[in-house]
């Protein structure tokens, strides 16, 4: 039996499908019903059969800090695939963020150790690798540096690799995967998926940065693929390219049929832009769209390596362009 934690998520539902594809037991944790629907539209992608799938599921409502739901979603579990994870990048949401990714992930290790589960497959992030001072590809042996200034969602994902880690010295196997950007369809409100929905109503300004992206079903497959193989207590960065800003702006445009963003951002403006939103959310409450860490990364080229990954399984991703294209093609159906 596979638990699967973060099932409505957006690598969460394609996990699900994949898992069914293989015919596999699988129990999923999820917090909130109406994401169900998520879930079911991920489905209908890929089968005409999204219910019957769905109702393969054996779904079970539980919290990561909740022990006694926990205790209930663990019994005669043998593997695990841990993604749920709360994202944000507000400096005010450090405490929840540490809660859920931190805490969350210390419960789940703690289960897994205990009910004897055979492998773990933790989801982190590009985000808690380290960061290269002299602009050098960066590889998972990349040293994470706690002086700079890394944002509070880097910080709880390094946390949370950190408990892995430790379950690892207790005796469990475990793999992490650092992907990148997640580019995937289903999920158009949060995420990469309201990029896309933010390109699609005319994006301006671009920024001069890049980073790593990948495809969701890459993110999957890779992760499968490594729950089934000898190797353990290792991490792998998923990303099949990395892309300047500017560039995935304007392949994603092109997709939609509108206009790419034309205008640079310039250091300056994001320097006044995350301080008047600042000061907007200080006066009003409300939540923080441009922190001083994310407006840093829009500028900073950063490039990650593959290499690992793809020694280690062989394993061969997809090419952005035909991500994106398939992505925005979906994005567009959901808008008829």
């Amino acid at each position: 039996m596979i638990l699967v934690t973060g099932g409505t998520g957006l690598v969460g539902a394609h996990l699900l499908f994949h898992l069914l594809n293989e015919n596999k037991q699988i129990r999923a944790i999820y917090r909130n019903e109406k994401k169900f629907e998520n879930v079911k539209r991920i489905f209908s992608y890929y089968s005409k059969d999204a219910d019957t799938l769905f109702n393969k599921i054996e779904w079970v409502e539980a919290d990561l800090n909740n022990i006694p739901q926990l205790t209930e979603a663990f019994k005669d579990i043998t593997h695990v695939y841990h993604c749920a994870a709360f994202v944000s990048f507000e400096p005010d949401k450090f405490d929840v963020l540490k809660k859920t990714n931190i805490k969350g992930t210390a419960n789940v290790v703690n289960f897994c150790i205990s009910n004897k589960v055979e492998k773990l497959c933790y989801v982190s992030s590009i985000a808690a690798l380290g960061s290269s001072l002299k602009n050098e590809v960066i590889t998972e042996e990349t040293e994470w540096n706690k002086e700079i200034d890394n944002s509070v969602y880097a910080i709880t994902k390094y946390g949370a690799e950190l408990e892995v880690w430790r379950g690892t010295q207790e005796g469990l196997d475990a793999v992490i995967v650092n992907p990148g950007v997640i580019i995937g369809p289903g999920i158009w409100r949060y995420g990469s998926g309201s990029l896309i929905k933010m390109i699609y109503n005319g994006l301006k300004y671009y920024t001069t940065g890049s980073t790593g992206y990948v495809d969701v079903n890459d993110v999957v497959k890779a992760m499968i693929q490594l729950v089934k193989s000898n190797h353990k207590n290792e991490r792998y960065i998923l990303v099949s390219e990395n892309l300047s800003f500017k560039a995935f702006f304007t392949k994603t445009a092109n997709y939609l049929g509108v206009k790419p963003p034309q205008k640079e951002a310039k250091p300056w403006l994001l320097n006044i832009a995350w301080r008047l939103d600042w000061l907007k959310h200080k006066l009003t409450g409300k939540r923080r769209v441009l922190s001083k860490q994310t407006a840093k990364s829009a500028l900073t080229e950063t490039n990650y390596s593959n290499k690992k990954i793809k020694e280690a399984i062989g394993f061969e991703f997809l090419p952005m362009d035909k991500s994106i294209e398939i992505t925005s093609s979906y994005f567009l159906d959901s808008l008829k």
